[in-house]
């Protein structure tokens, strides 16, 4: 049987949960400011720079399996509690980082935050999707997700007033100065980093003692058999054909996800938009996904199924996709923060879908899912790739290099096309495979 606690008795776990949703919405989406941040003080290529999105998400590979078995150990409370603290070691590490100026050392950082998000991901991303019935979860999840977007756009603008204040009339001073001046420069630029970090890990430390007290009740998953007489008792995790598509399709979705909200501020400056303009765009996309997520808390299981909601946002991000690269200037950026609209009830939609009918199986398979959480770290790379290889066919064929680099900037979102196919699939189809008598 599920062990589901009353409504009254869910209110404040989701409260708490929700915190933990904004915690780690705040650190991921700074990536949108860092991004633009270490390609200048560490003089990278497009590619290189989106190593920081890699960083971070690459450790949800590495720690998903590792994590699980952690909360299998301790439970989701004391697993959430570690995850926040390992994400304060990782914010610590900025302070070297930042005064040795040594990129790896700020990749390193940024890893062992995502190492941290990856526990307090595996422990709260279940936790919320059966603290109550399944065919609702996808609405506890969108208020999750607000949480976490919102913290998403205060965390892009204060990190991008703080880290990219003033960094045109930096880039236009190091064209003019000589080696040892231009290194005092990135020096300077680079501690701007120390304070908010220091912050941050005070803050994330606390807040791990903290959870450690929240009135968390214990939940249980239901078992498959409960959901149809037809399925015989699973024996392996391997035998759940539709958790495997939905790890593929979270796979893709937060890679484009990642990649709508942090190339936006870099693909504004290509298109030589100011960056003091350009420095608000992550925000365009994370409000775009607020505003959704609050639609899906409406409708969401009252007017709409979450497989429909999954439907709709699939087709809407290949509509999107294709306006990207066949508009110009600033309603091509627009376009980009669209995407906010397609992506937002993605998330929220696979996970119940997934973890239909998983049972004992449950918090493995949150590990896996959580491991898709990977795509982060591979997509927004590739997308950095085409902008590079695209950039400089057109310079070899005697385009000028800004208008190269706004043509190269808006080829690489043909990324994203393949990628909602996939979710497509995931939609229409592929979350029921295996799972003939469940309806969705």
């Amino acid at each position: 049987m599920t062990i589901i606690p009353s409504k009254n008795k869910t209110l404040v776990p989701i409260i708490i949960i929700a915190g933990l949703f904004f915690i780690f919405g705040f650190v991921t989406w700074i990536n949108g400011a860092l991004i633009p941040f270490m390609k200048t003080i560490n003089e990278l290529t497009d590619a290189e720079s989106y190593l920081v999105a890699s960083a971070s998400y690459i450790s949800f590979v590495v720690m998903a399996l590792p994590a699980s078995s952690i909360i299998n150990k301790i439970g989701y409370k004391k697993g959430m509690s570690l995850g926040l603290i390992i994400m304060a070691i990782g914010a610590l590490v900025f302070i070297p980082a930042a005064n040795a100026r040594t990129y790896w050392m700020f990749l390193a950082a940024i890893f062992i935050q995502g190492a941290g998000m990856t526990l307090l991901q595996t422990a709260s991303n279940p936790y919320i999707t059966i603290l109550g019935h399944l065919e609702s979860a996808a609405k506890r999840i969108a208020i999750m997700g607000i949480a976490n977007k919102v913290a998403g756009a205060l965390g892009s603008v204060i990190f991008g007033a703080i880290l990219l204040a003033g960094i045109d009339e930096i880039k236009d001073k190091l064209l003019k100065v000589g080696a040892t001046e231009k290194a005092s420069l990135l020096d300077t630029m680079a501690d701007s980093v120390v304070a908010p970090y220091i912050a941050m890990s005070v803050a994330l430390f606390v807040l791990g003692v903290l959870i450690r007290k929240a009135p968390l009740p214990n939940v249980a998953a239901t078992p498959i058999e409960e959901h149809t007489s037809a399925q015989k008792t699973k024996t392996s995790i391997f035998q759940f054909p539709h958790l495997w598509l939905g790890v593929l399709a979270l796979f893709v979705y937060v890679g484009v996800e990642v990649v709508a909200g942090d190339t936006i501020i870099a693909y504004g400056i290509s298109l030589d938009i100011p960056v003091e303009q350009a420095k608000f765009f992550t925000l365009f996309t994370l409000m775009a996904m607020v505003a959704t997520y609050a639609l899906g808390v409406v409708l969401i299981p009252k007017y709409i199924s979450q497989a429909l909601a999954l439907k709709a946002s699939a087709v809407l991000g290949i509509v999107f996709s294709f306006c990207i690269v066949f508009t110009t200037g600033f309603t091509s950026v627009l376009c980009v923060a669209a995407l906010g609209i397609a992506n937002a009830l993605v998330w929220p939609a696979i996970w119940p879908l997934a973890l239909t009918g998983l049972g004992k199986f449950t918090k493995t398979a949150s590990a896996f899912l959580i491991m898709a959480i990977s795509g982060g770290a591979i997509i927004p790379p590739l997308y950095g790739a085409l902008v590079d290889q695209q950039k400089e066919r057109l310079l070899m064929d005697g385009v000028n290099e800004i208008s190269a680099m706004a043509e190269a900037a808006s080829f690489g979102y043909w990324i994203l096309i393949p990628c909602y196919l996939i979710i497509c699939y995931y939609a229409f189809w592929g979350h029921k495979v295996g799972l003939t008598s469940v309806t969705s």
